[in-house]
């Protein structure tokens, strides 16, 4: 190849042209021509190095890619054309050498569609080599034709051309040894055939067909990996039929492994484990057990007229649980005595017990009914004729005074903004209509013009128009709707209405995290009162709790009515609505331990997610005095995050992000809303774990980039006008609309009924840098101590600096005696950016604890 000779002459010319001091180098490459491979200045192998530099150009790799998919449809057609016409070809290219001649040899006459080339490569692949076998030929070179000619991957190309070299010898061989001769021989090619009297005479029939079935499960197993636990119990089912049955099984009858073989010897465990039920019990004084299986065995004929799971032989039994309806305990899943009795106690019968039903604890609660909203608006699009005229024929004058032609236009009427859909006519670019947005806007003397540009899916160009009367869409409109009425997703969140007026619901579960940003007052707390109301109307206390984090203390303090339904908080929190800094860093953390524990749970319960766990849990398949309990799904809100940000800072960002990369599996949803979308804000890490985003209206376009990765938010006109982003879409909402008095109704309707206990307890957390604060020697302590401790009091500020500027101390020391004053309880922990709390609250009571310590 040219290539190469170019890099010979340079190699050659390198060489010839360096200094006497070059000599060894030279010496090098002599050797290398003589017995090694060929490289150049840098040691690389220049064979290897033409190659790579070959394939770097594009046209060059575009060009072999077209030639592999051009050869691979040749040879579709002629392999084809092979199977109807190789009688009459084989015996015109029997007999024959086959070489370049034989293709310019005009007395050649054959009857492939694909010529004289095209018959003999037919013949060699098909009857000479592997079969129809070869067909798979034709499937690598077209993907790695396709491959190199676009970049399109149509299939991985490595386990391709594996697997395909595996089944062209498998199936080759195959036939080969089915086949013995005939004009069948076609199907597995001479290779085949002679491979298979070779492996006849090397094990005979039998060891070829054992050896062909061992290698072909043994691709099933690398590739598969396929579950035999069926074909075990089968095993395990059919001998136990053959064993004769007792009437009271004895003690040895009872050690079963896990697959419900019965095990001898030392592998039988110790009668005196007290994990295991006592064997003189009889199998009608035994509880009745579920299933272990983890399918679903509703209408199984094993079951009885009450519907329990009769035991299966060979199955991991569980425990049938019976429902405390008697007393309020806040749980009522309980196990009636113990799940592996020791004693020869009475067990009671548990079979008139159906599913385990979560509700139980609130068996009377209502959910809000929809009166409790308003209706607004008229609740039907009113279209305005004339202004959809006039906005037309403004929008065609402007663009043909671009001279831009279109060949058709079509409006959709929405709540608040109309979408106008234009078909440019051919040879017109589409950026030049992307680049008229200004001036359409200017044209119809309207904000918040967007040109979508193309509409995906439409092949159409969208430009959206605010309307002169928009209508104001309700929460009432939304959730009485039969989108939402008929929903069948877990936790269905009604978010608005689309340009076409259609009522958008979306699943939290499958989003499963959501970022809400928009400038002030464009919508934010509105759109989060909506996604809770949502909720509110469609899920029964037990199965949902709420994080409700406000720092402004004001948007969220309504929904503190519901604390003992929905709202979950610490156990030392006196309030369910988390508005300190601290607090809010305590909570999350905490909820980081619940997210760890629930994947400990699911990890027990072989289960891997919260939606097949509950379902374990519910068919009674699961142990609560194994610590297993029913897993209501949580939400985090949190209504203004950069506040957050600006005071906790990392305290805060790392384990929002822990929760939103592992908690979606665990039922645990963050919902976070902020009015300041900018990077220091909503870093990397956060948008990277969180798909679904929503941009109110911004004031730049930069801040729409930061929230949406695109442009659009800053074209909103705001009042709930919204762009939902989950991906690759990108959808226009009008947000509903519920008003304070609204949610007000709603929670007095749901604070008057019966509550739990308290609310939804989460896990203790403590604090890893926290100081734990010690008894002091007095003696110990700085000779300030006293002055630093009358100061902070005085002034109600406990800060290093303080102390720095008053009493005229480096920093070190300064921060000695703030931890001295920490540990005899004068201020409180450190809190970030904010001065530590002063707990003694006059100079009164600072001087009794000093003359006491002291």
């Amino acid at each position: 190849m040219p290539v190469f000779f170019n890099f010979a002459s340079l190699r050659i010319h390198n060489a010839t042209s360096m200094s006497p001091k070059s000599n060894t180098f030279k010496k090098n490459i002599y050797r290398s021509e003589k017995g090694k491979a060929n490289t150049d200045l840098e040691g690389r192998d220049l064979t290897w190095s033409s190659l790579r530099n070959f394939f770097k150009n594009k046209r060059l790799r575009k060009a072999t890619g077209l030639f592999f998919v051009l050869a691979s449809l040749f040879m579709m057609l002629a392999f084809l054309s092979y199977l109807f016409s190789w009688k009459t070809d084989d015996a015109m290219l029997d007999g024959r050498t086959l070489n370049w001649g034989l293709l310019t040899d005009a007395s050649v006459d054959v009857a492939n569609f694909m010529g004289r080339a095209g018959a003999i490569l037919a013949h060699l692949f098909i009857k000479k080599w592997f079969g129809i076998a070869s067909f798979l030929f034709i499937l690598v070179f077209f993907i790695s034709g396709l491959r190199m000619l676009s970049g399109f991957r149509l299939l991985p190309l490595s386990k391709t051309t594996g697997y395909s070299l595996f089944f062209l010898i498998w199936v080759s061989v195959f036939f080969g040894y089915v086949i013995v001769s005939g004009d069948l021989l076609i199907l597995g090619g001479i290779f085949g055939y002679e491979s298979a009297v070779w492996l006849n005479g090397l094990l005979g029939k039998a060891g070829t067909a054992l050896l062909l079935m061992f290698s072909m499960g043994v691709f099933i197993i690398l590739v598969f990996n396929p579950s035999f636990r069926s074909a075990g119990s089968f095993f395990s089912w059919l001998f136990r039929g053959f064993s004769p049955k007792k009437e009271s099984a004895t003690e040895d009858d009872r050690w079963l492994d896990e697959t419900g073989i019965e095990t001898e010897g030392d592998a039988r465990q110790d009668p005196g484990d007290p994990d295991l039920e006592d064997a003189s019990e009889t199998d009608e004084d035994r509880p009745v057990f579920h299933s272990g299986d983890e399918h679903d065995h509703a209408g199984d004929p094993d079951t009885d007229e009450a519907g329990t799971q009769k035991p299966a032989s060979g199955e991991d039994p569980e425990w049938e649980i019976e429902v405390a309806t008697g007393k309020f305990s806040g749980n009522n899943y309980q196990a009636i005595g113990d799940p592996f009795p020791s004693d020869d106690s009475d067990i009671p019968d548990l079979s008139h017990l159906g599913e385990y039903d979560p509700t139980l604890d609130l068996p009377h609660f209502k959910l809000p009914d929809l009166d409790l909203l308003d209706e607004k608006g008229s609740g039907t699009i009113q279209i305005n004729k004339q202004e959809l005229e006039d906005n037309k024929n403004k929008i065609i004058e402007t663009l043909k005074n671009y001279d831009i032609d279109i060949d058709k236009i079509k409006a959709t009427v929405g709540p608040t903004v109309t979408l106008y859909e234009i078909i440019p006519a051919p040879g017109i670019r589409i950026s030049k209509i992307k680049n008229l947005e200004n001036d359409i806007a200017l044209s119809l003397s309207a904000l918040g013009i967007r040109i979508i540009a193309p509409i995906p899916g439409r092949g159409t160009v969208g430009i959206e128009v605010p309307n002169r009367n928009p209508e104001v869409v309700s929460m009432k409109s939304v959730l009485a709707s039969k989108r939402f009425q008929n929903s069948s997703f877990d936790l269905p969140i009604g978010l608005g209405k689309t340009i076409a007026n259609e009522t958008f619901i979306a699943d939290l579960t499958k989003m499963p995290h959501l970022l809400m940003a928009g400038a002030t007052g464009q919508g934010k707390s509105v759109g989060l009162n909506a996604i809770l109301t949502s909720i509110l109307y469609t899920k029964h206390p037990a199965y949902v709790k709420f994080i409700l984090v406000d720092p402004k203390k004001v948007e969220l303090n309504i929904f503190s009515k519901i604390e003992r339904h929905y709202l979950a908080k610490l156990p030392d929190a006196e309030e369910a609505i988390v508005t300190e800094t601290r607090q809010v860093i305590r909570t999350i953390n905490s909820l980081c331990v619940e997210m760890d524990n629930r994947y400990d749970l699911l990890k027990d319960a072989q289960a891997r997610n919260v939606k097949e766990y509950n379902a374990k849990f519910v068919a009674r398949r699961l142990n609560p005095n194994h610590g297993h309990r029913f897993l209501p799904y949580i939400i985090l809100c949190v209504d203004e995050f950069a506040d957050l940000i600006m005071t906790a800072g990392k305290e805060i960002e790392l384990p929002i992000a822990r929760l939103a990369q592992l908690a979606r599996a665990v039922g645990i949803h963050l919902v976070i809303a902020t009015q300041r979308p900018s990077v220091n804000i909503i870093t990397g890490t956060i948008k990277a774990n969180f798909p679904a985003r929503i941009a109110f209206r911004v004031t730049a376009k930069v801040d729409s980039r930061t929230i949406l990765d695109t442009g659009g938010a800053d074209q909103l006109i705001g009042r709930g006008d919204m762009l939902l982003s989950t991906g690759s879409d990108l959808l226009r909402l009008q947000c509903a609309f519920i008003d304070t008095h609204e949610i007000e109704r709603i929670t007095d309707f749901i604070g008057s009924q019966r509550a739990y206990p308290d609310a939804f307890h989460l896990p203790e957390y403590f604090e890893d840098d926290a100081v734990v604060s010690e008894s002091m020697d007095p003696s110990e302590r700085d000779e300030l101590f006293g002055d630093a401790a009358r100061i902070v009091v005085a002034t109600q500020q406990g800060s290093t600096s303080l102390i720095q500027r008053k009493l005229k101390l480096g920093y070190n020391r300064a921060g000695r005696i703030i931890d001295q004053l920490e540990a005899a309880g004068i201020v409180g922990p450190f809190e970030g950016s904010k001065a530590r709390e002063v707990k003694i609250k006059d100079e009164v009571s600072l001087e009794q604890i000093l003359r006491q310590e002291g």
